[in-house]
């Protein structure tokens, strides 16, 4: 069932939310949460889509604020609340409201949702893009238990967790936390299975990717260890190795669907790491509404305190362009490309070069003088 409402108001819609679920046959409500998603028209309808097939776990009122300020100074002074509502099998197994605010409206939009939140039930706030400095302290991150977003999204994902880190408080989470949940089980089940003393850690995958970021931090506050981050080309994150005494603890995942997990005296496992659809990482985030200290110490760890690969192979420039582009594993640690000429040969085809010069010089002078 879709009912659209123009220049309406809250009151309106729970109205119109009442008569629907009359309509569909039940009065009660029936849901456990009211999950606000923030977004623009751009991002909208994947960002629903994600919240329609979380619903079916956890069925909930789902509140789509867009906020359409206008171009112009005609369409900015102008206030206006649009709303689409979508109930029964359009909206997964709860209710969703588009509202779309137009002008001044814009700057209040907690005005508008706070009547529509489902009474004693928690509140989770979703920036799938575009999430504030410090989402706490934002009118409608305010009102919610769980404030979730994406740092993979922002302009600079890995430099947008140290504002992660300034900005947090109790109830924080970002979705590149939350795909890194699998790689953190399977890593804590090999430890489980065979306690060793790790010495380091090495983490590789695809630059500008904030999770493998967060997986070395991780690693480095749990264990108090080193830990080198290596740049690949992906997808996500491709290998993590634990380096012990007795030999090297390995987790590899090079096509981004099934891993290997490799342990000294025990044969080759694999194990299931398929990267997540952002339903599945929405549906996560939603099973605990209570804070998350472990993100909380990750994130709060310094970016810095990952150990970058040596001088002479990040200063390879062939190296880190393939990394990007290619879809075989280039890891940093890769001489450059032309170490791959021995070096008396490099010598020779230099002293070569410089005898060629010199008889042009003399040639040079003798027709000056």
């Amino acid at each position: 069932m879709k009912i659209d409402l123009t220049d309406t108001t809250s009151s309106k819609i729970n109205a119109a939310l009442m008569d629907a679920r009359r309509a569909g046959g039940s009065t009660a409500a029936g849901m456990v949460l009211t999950l606000v998603i923030v977004t623009d028209e751009g991002s909208a309808y994947d960002a629903l889509k994600a919240a329609n097939d979380a619903s079916r776990e956890h069925p909930s009122r789902t509140l789509a604020v867009i906020k359409r300020a206008g171009r112009s100074p005609r369409a900015r002074a102008e206030t206006r609340l649009d709303a689409e509502i979508l109930a029964g099998s359009d909206a997964g197994s709860g209710e969703t409201v588009i509202l779309r605010m137009h002008g001044e409206l814009v700057a209040h939009a907690q005005s508008v949702v706070l009547p529509l939140l489902l009474p004693d039930a928690p509140v989770v706030v979703w920036w799938p893009e575009n999430a504030p400095q410090h989402p706490a302290q934002d009118p409608l991150g305010a009102i919610a238990q769980r404030r979730i977003t994406d740092a993979v999204t922002a302009e600079s994902p890995v430099g947008q967790l140290a504002q992660r880190a300034a900005s947090y408080t109790p109830g924080d989470t970002d979705l590149a936390w939350t795909r890194i949940t699998g790689w953190r089980s399977m890593l804590a089940a090999a430890l489980d299975q065979r306690p060793v003393e790790i010495t380091s850690a090495v983490v590789e995958g695809e630059s500008y990717n904030p999770s493998v970021e967060l997986l070395g931090l991780w690693l480095t506050n749990r264990l108090h260890i080193p830990v080198e981050r290596v740049v690949t080309g992906g997808p996500g994150i491709t290998s993590v190795t634990l380096r012990t005494k007795s030999g090297d603890i390995v987790l590899d995942r090079p096509d981004g669907l099934m891993g290997t997990l490799s342990m000294p005296g025990a044969p080759d496992r694999q194990v299931a790491l398929k990267r997540r659809e952002t339903a599945e990482l929405i549906a996560e985030e939603l099973r605990r509404l209570d804070p998350d200290d472990i993100y909380a110490a990750a994130v709060r760890t310094p970016v810095d305190r990952l150990k970058q690969p040596s001088a002479e192979a990040a200063s390879s420039a062939p190296v880190l362009e393939a990394a990007v582009s290619a879809p075989a594993r280039v890891t940093a640690k890769v001489p450059a490309a032309t170490a791959q000429q021995p070096a008396p040969a490099k010598k020779a085809v230099a002293k070569k070069a410089v005898a060629k010069k010199a008889p042009a010089k003399r040639a040079t002078k003798k027709a000056g003088s």
